[in-house]
């Protein structure tokens, strides 16, 4: 009985200790973890007459969050796929209707796509949706879209993927209560949101994710593979990425330090080794390798012709898609020395909340690079426009009777419009200030390196920043797996190559789109092309383009990026059952 009143006591002074907005933090947090371990409330949903949807916001798909502020979703569903029935205090209760087709594509409630977009620039946090937002883009064509928060690189490698795998999982779990194909699911992104799409395309129910899912309480029994993912201009391949910028934008930097000039070129001649050891290959199944060259910077070999070719198949696109007079302006003709951005005003095919997005796309540490062409006003003729790329130097070769072009070489191409934007260390650099350097730290928020072809090449040089190297590829995350595990995690790469322990131990999706602002100063193109060569080998379907004359960016050889994304994946929806 005493023990009972000392107890009671005890609760007193507790409940008047403890703040009231802790009490209130713990009432919601219970709360949100019952509606996400009880899924969807098929009472609770919201409507919007304007776009004609249902939505739900604010629901936890976790059992065990990390982060309560970010590991809910929202989910915006046709009103034609749903019949309800309107409770009285704002809120309906809706049941699925399969009957009802909407769209040009005629989709219904049991065809309908599943669209998870991908808004994490620089890897950031996706912000969980705390009012409605419209996606009548999406939603109008008969397509589901679920808007998933998730951790960003602040919480490290591999949290970001894990609570959209989890997220994944959850929606797959909630089939009956929501319309939607829970086969037809789709991953889209543009820049570090695009290399988490990869990740996603490439890593489906890949074992590595499972400690870390169940650490978070994911739905189990249900796949995280999805059906197709869609990449605009993605930075991932972060194993090789470093390597990779040197190989082609490394002839553009100017006043390195003799140091910083040896380690450049080591970087470029370390890539070679990459290329030569990955075993890609063309479309017609011929060996893709680099050979030194008389510069020592291996710009020669099969896998340099290929890079050149596809270099001159974009330009040449570009000279069959425009008609002369041709606006510069009108066209947002991007020069990749200026970070990539130049005058670009982005396409937003993932609706709003974009803030904190916006802002990791640019934090990144760019360096001023002088040189490389400026392209504005109109040019009345093709010749005209290859006139002025060639304003500082020939170096495209332009046949007028023809309409086709060639160029002298990737460096002359490199110098005049994709010069490099980035420091030595393009993504893992000597003072940790890159968004990579965070996304590889241990969940602290502190940045930390995780370059080993870098790291190798500093400690042979006796470089002062070996040690801050070294120490860092041996840090271990919360589970005690090590950087080299983290970084397979996310590397599309690994799940793909004939070489790889990788291949095979996921789902790969059937279908990638992956489009690269070919001008850009962010990343490599030969990073997106090895991914695209990979897929291509490992059976599934590829649709890559480089854009001429566009960045870092939505980039698209023609129309609007929402319409063309919409219009693949019902391509790939037709394309499936034709295969069934």
């Amino acid at each position: 009985m005493k023990n009972n009143r000392f107890l009671i006591l005890l609760s007193t002074v507790f409940a008047l200790v403890v703040s009231s907005s802790f009490l209130s933090c713990v009432i919601n947090a219970t709360k949100s973890a019952k509606i996400g371990f009880d899924g969807i409330d098929p009472t609770k949903w919201l409507y919007n007459q304007d776009d004609d949807v249902y939505y739900q916001l604010g629901i936890v798909y976790v059992a065990k969050p990390a982060d309560w502020e970010l590991e809910n979703l929202a989910i915006f569903v046709p009103a034609a796929f749903m019949d309800s029935k309107d409770n009285g205090d704002g809120t309906f209760t809706c049941s699925v209707n399969e009957n009802r087709t909407l769209g040009d594509f005629g989709y219904t409630a049991k065809t309908a796509p599943v669209l998870f977009p991908m808004n994490t620039f620089g890897y950031s946090a996706q912000n969980p949706l705390k009012e409605y937002a419209s996606y009548s883009d999406y939603t109008s064509q008969g397509m589901i879209y679920v808007h998933a928060g998730s951790r960003g690189r602040e919480a490290g490698v591999p949290a970001g993927a894990v609570d959209l795998k989890a997220a994944i999982r959850f929606v797959r779990s909630q089939q009956g209560t929501i319309p939607g194909n829970m086969e037809r699911v789709i991953s889209f992104g543009m820049s570090g949101g695009g290399g988490m799409s990869l990740i996603l395309g490439t890593s489906g129910d890949s074992p590595l994710f499972e400690p870390y899912l169940e650490e978070i309480g994911a739905v189990k029994g249900f796949s995280d593979a999805v059906l197709a993912s869609q990449a605009w201009c993605p930075i991932t391949t972060l194993d090789s990425a470093d390597a990779a910028y040197e190989w082609m934008m490394g002839n553009t930097r100017a006043n390195l330090s003799k140091e910083d000039e040896e380690i450049s070129l080591s970087l470029t001649q370390a890539y070679a080794e990459y290329i030569n050891a990955l075993g890609l290959k063309d479309g017609a199944g011929n060996p893709l390798i680099l050979e030194e060259s008389t510069d020592g910077r291996y710009q020669a070999g099969t896998y340099y012709d290929f890079i050149k070719t596809t270099i001159e198949t974009s330009l040449n696109n570009f000279l069959s898609d425009t008609k002369f007079p041709f606006d510069t302006a009108s066209q947002n003709q991007d020069h990749g020395g200026q970070g990539g951005m130049g005058n670009v005003k982005p396409i937003r095919p993932n609706g709003g909340n974009m803030a904190r997005g916006a802002e990791a796309m640019d934090n990144v540490s760019r360096v001023s690079n002088s040189g490389g062409i400026t392209l504005s006003g109109i040019y009345n003729t093709a010749k005209d426009y290859i006139d002025a790329l060639n304003a500082n130097g020939t170096w495209v070769i332009y046949n007028d009777r023809m309409n086709k072009a060639t160029i002298t070489s990737v460096a002359d191409f490199t110098n005049a419009v994709k010069r490099a934007s980035k420091n030595l260390g393009a993504f893992d650099q000597y003072d940790k200030s890159q968004a990579e350097n965070t996304l590889f730290g241990n969940g602290n928020g502190k940045p930390a390196h995780f370059d080993k072809i870098l790291t190798d090449i500093l400690l042979q040089k006796k470089s002062e920043y070996a040690q801050s190297y070294a120490e860092d590829l041996a840090l271990k995350d919360s589970l005690g797996n090590t950087q080299d595990l983290r970084m397979n995690m996310y590397s599309p790469l690994y799940y793909m190559l004939p070489s790889s322990k990788g291949r095979g131990t996921s789902k790969v999706a059937k279908f990638f789109r992956i489009n690269s602002g070919l001008w850009q100063g962010d990343t490599a193109l030969s990073t997106e092309a090895n991914i695209a060569l990979a897929l291509l080998d490992a059976g599934a379907t590829v649709n890559f383009e480089t854009v001429w004359g566009k960045g870092h960016t939505w980039a698209e050889r023609k129309g609007e990026s929402s319409a063309n994304f919409i219009q693949w994946v019902h391509d790939c929806i037709v394309s499936e059952e034709v295969d069934e």
